[in-house]
């Protein structure tokens, strides 16, 4: 049986360090283990998630601000509160409207976050 890869049980964000990911974008890794990732995603205004799929299923919540989501063709404006579903495969972006986070959940975990 293949082992287990995961992150501490208990995580403190506010002593752990960003990781820029694209110009106006900055995520932490929250905790993962082989079948479940989470992971805040920080944007400043303006900052685009680009068009992208992956093979792994993705649940957001919108921890704040306001964001222009598109997921599989279709855009709605969410705010703080609102969460959105990608299925595998499936292509999607973001756009924020007024910086803000997004707490992602990905199933299996991304192995290409923790390099």
């Amino acid at each position: 049986m293949k082992p287990v890869k995961s992150s501490k049980s208990f995580l403190n964000t506010s002593s752990s360090d960003w990781e820029a990911v694209e110009p106006k974008i900055k995520r932490k890794i929250l905790g993962y283990d082989d079948q479940l990732m989470l992971v805040q995603v920080h944007f400043e205004k303006g900052g685009i998630g680009s068009e992208h799929q992956h093979h792994h299923s993705q649940s957001t919540l919108i921890g704040s601000g306001v964001f222009e989501i598109t997921v599989d063709g279709v855009t709605q404006k969410l705010k703080k509160g609102d969460s959105f579903y990608v299925p595998p495969n499936t292509l999607h972006s973001a756009l924020c409207i007024e910086e803000g986070e997004l707490i992602d959940a990905f199933s299996p975990m991304r192995e290409d976050f923790i390099g």
